[in-house]
């Protein structure tokens, strides 16, 4: 019974685990599946304020400046050293800014993101949300979220006009009058990221296009980054920062509430472990004591005869690593088949992943909660008197 208590306490921490982990997995693919982990952009412009006079008390009353759109100097510089950086894994300059797309009687504000494919594919993989057309870039040819395509009436191949709203000249009344801010593009393609704003807001276009639209010419405004280990995001986004000079924010800082959840999910899942380690101890602990008191008159016997306290202390202590063992066992296997059902008939919004480290580690612990378990029966049993306990009844 007890190898069985074993095993259910085991098969529940390591489907708990799992489940959290995918869990964890599932919420970080989706929110960095679309944006990068780290985004350099030009620190925010500040108003600069004479210093007062010696003895001078000065009171002042200042509104903050309007952060308009600006260029990172030296970028191209700026990416060949990031690029040399065993730290980051990708590099992606880009130009992002505000923009409306029209076509006959709608018109949507977007955001426009100009990039090359080659580089921004390292940072966020849009071959894998294409659902129709190709992934091209160039040439007038842009890649729109499916929102957008729905809210516009559109679908591979139909025209779009975009418009910056930065040139003072009216190109609204002509439809083929384009201005220096504005362009007839093709939609090359439509993805979808499964994030409904990004889905109705993002276009891609040609890094030159995105400049010259929106004043910029031969500038960008964000370098993407991203890392191996993405909880280190913070510290590489400092150090890069530091050596940039450039305002660093990592998905840590932005995304602050979800790795909030994360951090109680794990709390709630250690608690979950640390619970059911203690009711599997104790229940060892209680079995080997009442194994102790039933042969206390075997114990007296095996003392008579030669048995040092230490043989007699691994006796019981051997035992409390054999049900630990045999207990793992039997709930890894069990939790294999927890799994599999949860992966095939539940609800297919993530799966669960289980990974031979985790059945290994938590063998390890039962194994070493069981010895641990036995540790103060054990000690019973070795303090026993031959004398006593052979006359106990």
């Amino acid at each position: 019974m007890i190898t069985l208590g074993v095993a259910i306490g085991v098969a529940v921490i390591i489907f708990i685990t799992a489940l959290i982990q995918g869990l964890q997995t599932n919420l970080i693919d989706s929110t960095l599946g679309s944006q990068a982990h780290i985004r350099l952009v030009s620190p925010d412009e500040v108003n600069l304020i004479a210093p007062p006079a010696d003895d001078t008390l000065q009171l002042i009353q200042e509104d903050k400046r309007p952060q308009r759109l600006r260029s990172i100097n030296n970028w191209q510089q700026i990416t060949d050293t990031l690029d040399q950086l065993p730290l980051l894994t990708a590099v992606s300059p880009n130009v992002s800014g505000p923009g409306f797309v029209r076509r006959g009687e709608a018109l949507e504000s977007v955001i426009l993101v100009g990039t090359d494919l080659e580089r921004y594919q390292k940072i966020i993989p849009l071959n894998e949300y294409l659902i129709s057309g190709e992934l091209r870039v160039g040439a007038d040819n842009v890649l729109i979220g499916s929102e957008l395509a729905k809210d516009l009436g559109v679908e591979v191949g139909s025209k779009l006009r975009l418009d910056t709203g930065q040139d003072s000249s009216d190109s609204s009344s002509s439809g083929n009058d384009v201005s220096s801010n504005s362009a007839i593009v093709n939609i090359a393609g439509i993805f979808e990221l499964g994030v409904r704003e990004l889905d109705a807001r993002y276009v891609y276009l040609d890094l030159k296009q995105a400049q010259s639209l929106l004043s910029l010419p031969g500038g960008i405004t964000v370098i993407d980054l991203t890392v191996e280990d993405i909880f280190e995001a913070e510290e590489i986004a400092a150090q890069v920062g530091r050596l940039t000079s450039l305002q660093a924010e990592s998905w840590i800082k932005t995304n602050a509430q979800l790795l909030s959840g994360l951090t109680a999910q794990s709390l709630s899942s250690n608690m979950i472990v640390v619970f059911v380690a203690i009711s599997v101890a104790f229940g060892i602990a209680s079995v080997l004591s009442v194994s102790v008191v039933q042969r206390t008159r075997e114990i007296g016997i095996l003392r008579a005869m030669g048995a040092t306290r230490q043989q007699i202390l691994r006796i019981f202590l051997v035992q409390g690593a054999i049900f630990g063992l045999l207990g793992s066992i039997v709930g890894s296997g069990v939790s294999y088949v927890l799994v599999w059902s949860f992966n095939t008939f539940g609800p297919n919004i993530f799966t669960i992943p289980i990974s031979i480290n985790l059945i290994l580690v938590t063998m390890s612990l039962a194994t070493l909660t069981g010895v641990i378990a036995a540790a103060i029966p054990a000690r019973r049993a070795a303090a026993l008197d031959p004398v006593v306990a052979i006359r106990y009844v």
